[in-house]
């Protein structure tokens, strides 16, 4: 789809983001409304749709990473694309993937809108259904791991596409669903974790950012 024919098809709104002194921009959804499954609200809606708190965080972590284009990076749930699209610009290899095909229509628009489509893979990924070839030095996400029924394939992604030797970036809000996720991950990973606040005059976000690495491949740095 290209960046006109985008334009026709979905009414949007533009969200400005500056990271590390550098100034994107995104498209985003007018309205949800369309994106929201008639018959089941809460299984179809869309999370993709909004920057989250995290995903800036995210973006902002792997910004201030050094880049070494030997090392790929697969992003799983990338949404409108801010932590790819973030990473690729700041000199990372990166592979967004989507199972939604609306998202997936923005993460493409966006990356042409902050001119780095050449520069990252945007890949449609269903994580009951995983097809891609290929694996991976680090393995991100953020606001991932809402629903029980994720942690066996989010788990199978990873040891599917993760070298052994990879890393595991994510960031999530702190939920029982993420605390719980990350505590059955242990026997498998080793998990280090830095609790964060998001703090603004109206709220206050609090926000975990965990790195895990399998167990017996030496310790996170």
């Amino acid at each position: 789809m290209s960046l006109e024919a985008f334009q026709k098809e979905y009414e949007t709104d533009i969200s400005d983001l500056t990271v590390r002194d550098k100034v994107f921009r995104f498209f985003v959804p007018k309205s949800i409304d369309r994106f929201i499954g008639p018959e089941d609200v809460f299984q179809e809606f869309p999370l993709w749709a909004k920057i989250w708190k995290a995903s800036v965080v995210l973006a902002d972590y792997l910004a201030a990473r050094e880049a070494d284009t030997s090392r790929r990076f697969l992003e799983i749930g990338c949404g409108l694309g801010v932590v790819g699209i973030v990473a690729a610009s700041f000199g990372h290899r990166v592979t967004m993937t989507e199972y939604d095909q609306n998202a997936l229509d923005f993460a493409r628009a966006n990356a042409e809108l902050n001119g780095v489509e050449k520069a990252l893979e945007i890949v449609a990924l269903d994580w009951n259904d995983p097809q891609m070839e290929g694996v991976f030095d680090c393995i991100v996400g953020s606001e991932v791991i809402y629903s029980e029924r994720d942690y066996q394939p989010i788990q199978r992604l990873l040891n599917t596409y993760l070298v052994p030797e990879g890393e595991i970036i994510l960031v999530e809000g702190v939920r029982k669903t993420s605390m719980e996720f990350f505590r059955q991950m242990q026997p498998l990973f080793e998990v280090k974790g830095q609790k964060l606040t998001l703090r603004s005059r109206e709220e206050e976000i609090p926000l975990i950012l965990c790195r895990m690495r399998f167990r017996n491949t030496g310790p996170l740095s």
